[in-house]
C-alpha cells in the first residue's frame, strides 16, 4: 500500500482543517514546497496536493504553489481542488502534475466525468467525500443526496479506476480511519480504492493495508510528529 502524504494550500501556505471547517485552521508552513521536498526525502513517490480556496470558490487559486512544488520535487503530484471544467484539468496537466481529483464535477455531471476518462484515462481519480454514508461537495459544504457506497459503483462503471474516499467527520481529527466503511466499499467495487481521514498511528495504515486498500493519504499525523513518513512507507512496502 502506497503512503501519500498530504499538502493542503490556503492563501498559499500549508495548512490542515478539522473536519473541512474553513473557520477552524491551523497552518503549519508558509512554504509549500520545502514540506514537498521533507516528504519527498522520506521517500514519498506520490504527494496529494489540495488547493482548499479553489475547492470552495470552484476556480483554482493556490497555481503558483502547485508550479514550485512540481518544479522542485521529483515525486508525482496527485492535484484536486476547484477542477470545474476541462481547461482547468488540462491546465494542471500541462504545469506537471501527474493526476488530477475530480469531486465537485465529478458529482454533477457523469457525462463530463465519461469524457475526460476517455480522454485522460487513469490520469482522472475520482475523490469521494463524504459523512454518515453520504457525499458532500463544494469544498465539502455541501450535503448531497447520493451515498459514497453508490457513488463509488456509478464511477467504476464509467471507467474510473482510482478513487480517493475520505470521511469527513475524521478528517484532521486523528480519531481514526473508518474501518467498517472502507470494508465496506472494499466489497463493493474493484477499482483502487484510497483512504483518508482519521489516520493516527502505523496502527491504522497496517489496518487500512489489511482490508486492500491501494493508498492512504497521511496528513496531520505527520505534521503532528505522530507518524514517521519514512518508517511508514518502509512497514507498509514490505508488507505488500
Amino acid at each position: 500500500m502506497i503512503i501519500i502524504p498530504a499538502i493542503d494550500l490556503k492563501d498559499g501556505k500549508c495548512v490542515r482543517l478539522f473536519q473541512g471547517k474553513f473557520d477552524n485552521v491551523k497552518e503549519y508552513s508558509s512554504d509549500p514546497v520545502a514540506v514537498a521536498k521533507k516528504w519527498e526525502a522520506a521517500g514519498a513517490k506520490l504527494i496529494h496536493v489540495v488547493d482548499l480556496d479553489g475547492a470552495l470558490t470552484g476556480e483554482l487559486k493556490n497555481i503558483e504553489s502547485v508550479r514550485a512544488i512540481v518544479e522542485n520535487v521529483s515525486a508525482r503530484i496527485e492535484f484536486g481542488g476547484g477542477l470545474r471544467d476541462e481547461a482547468a484539468i488540462q491546465k494542471m496537466l500541462d504545469l506537471g502534475v501527474d493526476r488530477v481529483v475530480l469531486g465537485t464535477k465529478a458529482l454533477e455531471d457523469f457525462t463530463f466525468l465519461k469524457k475526460c476518462v476517455v480522454r485522460h484515462k487513469e490520469k482522472i481519480v475520482v475523490g469521494i467525500d463524504s459523512k454518515d454514508g453520504i457525499v458532500y461537495s463544494k469544498g465539502w459544504t455541501e450535503k448531497g443526496d447520493k451515498s459514497a457506497l453508490n457513488l463509488a459503483r456509478n464511477v467504476e462503471f464509467i471507467g474510473v479506476r482510482n478513487i480517493i474516499c475520505t470521511d469527513i467527520a475524521r478528517d484532521g481529527a486523528l480519531t481514526r480511519p473508518n474501518i467498517e466503511f472502507y470494508k465496506q466499499l472494499k466489497k463493493t467495487v474493484k477499482i483502487n480504492i484510497i483512504g483518508s481521514g482519521g489516520v493516527s498511528s502505523l496502527k491504522d495504515l497496517v489496518d487500512l493495508m489489511a482490508i486492500g486498500l491501494s493508498g492512504a493519504i497521511a496528513g496531520k499525523a505527520l505534521y503532528e510528529e505522530r507518524i514517521d513518513l519514512k518508517e511508514a512507507i518502509r512497514l507498509c512496502s514490505q508488507k505488500e
